[in-house]
């Protein structure tokens, strides 16, 4: 592995939840990044965001290491679980919730609130 290989190894296995998106958690700069940002804050998940617009190397050492075309990534636990569109499709099937309950991620969702 290269060195930009085990950053990203190291970010991936170091923290519970890792987006590797463009932009920030606090301004994402893609369509799809703001996607997750939004499900993950909804759901009250603590996560740690990876700019990868910050350094081309990030941006493709990401992809080379899941094999993966495209930001963002998310990983929970250190398995790379998807990209926007699973994650979303996990949500609206309550699928998500339980995956991240099985894998011991806190969720503080919005249970209850009416809207």
């Amino acid at each position: 592995m290269s060195g930009i290989q085990d950053w990203i190894d190291n970010e991936v296995k170091t923290n519970d939840v890792v987006v590797f998106m463009k932009g920030t958690p606090a301004f994402p700069q893609c369509g799809f990044s703001g996607q997750v940002v939004q499900i993950l804050d909804y759901m009250g998940v603590e996560y740690k965001g990876v700019n990868v617009l910050s350094s081309d190397e990030i941006r493709q050492g990401i992809k080379d290491y899941t094999q993966w075309p495209t930001v963002p990534q998310v990983f929970v636990k250190g398995e790379f679980v998807g990209g926007c569109d699973i994650l979303r499709e996990m949500f609206q099937a309550g699928e998500l919730k339980t995956f991240l309950d099985e894998k011991g991620v806190s969720t503080e969702a919005k249970v209850g609130a009416q809207g």
